[in-house]
């Protein structure tokens, strides 16, 4: 068996398996099958597949591409988990990806793109794309608490992280639709808020699969440093949209960064050597 082999099965994942959950997943499916790898967004905390669902799901399949979006548990439709932890989150990414019939492309966003990058070290993923990545520890907890100190420190002590409409888009989306998207927010769960500030790197990915990088430099949330460092980590240049928000699906300008996306997936990314 080879080392990445065993990166996949771990001897804690057969001791103590997480517990099932019933997971949402809302799906769009282009008209013509093209033989296309399937996409599988995943949403970052407090938001549900349906973040993707207003535009990018049913934009994605127009292009070619079946497109599904997952609640993990504790979010969207899925069913309540207040316990719920990074190594749960992944779990039902990695599941959901599984079952998909070829290999996914998984586009994770804010947290969201911390569990995708656990998710690599399980699942060998045909590429993958962080949007706005919230990829933890102090530096974020700190950017957090400068930018948002009100809704910060609740989560501290085990309450919920409250985002704001300043944070979460630009000046360009109206109020009214801003509103209703902040309305719709829900939490994670208060383990899992924590292990995103302590918990440790994510394991290399199998297969070193090509990884896109994208966010804005105008984002009250991940600040471009964090976009760099992100993009490092894979080897690459972050791709930036200056002006948008951290919420890039849900923006004024949504259909700008999945074009994008698509773009770079019809290159057909090759994996990274070594």
């Amino acid at each position: 068996m080879t080392a990445e082999r065993l990166r996949i099965v771990r001897g804690r994942e057969w001791a103590r398996p997480v517990r099932p959950a019933r997971r949402e997943v809302l799906s769009a499916v282009p008209e013509l099958e093209e033989g296309r790898p399937p996409l599988l967004f995943v949403p970052g905390f407090g938001h549900g597949a349906w973040a993707f669902a207003e535009h990018w799901l049913e934009y994605a399949a127009s292009r070619g591409f079946p497109a599904h979006a997952l609640s993990m548990r504790g979010h969207g439709g899925s069913e309540p988990a207040p316990e719920a932890t990074l190594r749960s989150y992944t779990h039902d990414v990695v599941q959901v990806a599984a079952r998909l019939p070829r290999r996914v492309v998984l586009v994770g966003h804010g947290a969201g793109a911390r569990v995708v990058a656990h998710a690599l070290a399980r699942y060998p993923v045909r590429a993958a794309v962080l949007v706005a990545p919230v990829l933890g520890g102090w530096g974020t907890f700190g950017t957090a608490l400068r930018r948002n100190p009100v809704g910060t420190l609740p989560a501290v002590f085990g309450g919920g992280l409250r985002l704001s409409r300043r944070q979460l888009f630009s000046r360009e989306l109206p109020d009214g639709q801003a509103r209703q998207y902040v309305s719709r927010l829900g939490r994670a769960g208060r383990r899992a808020q924590w292990q995103l500030l302590t918990g440790r790197e994510p394991e290399p990915a199998v297969g070193r699969p090509p990884v896109l990088v994208l966010g804005s430099p105008d984002d009250r949330v991940v600040p471009p440093a964090a976009l760099t460092r992100a993009a490092r980590r894979y080897a690459s240049a972050p791709l930036l949209f200056p002006g948008m928000g951290h919420d890039l699906m849900l923006d004024a300008r949504w259909r700008e960064p999945i074009d994008a996306i698509l773009d770079w997936l019809e290159k057909d990314p090759a994996p990274t050597a070594g």
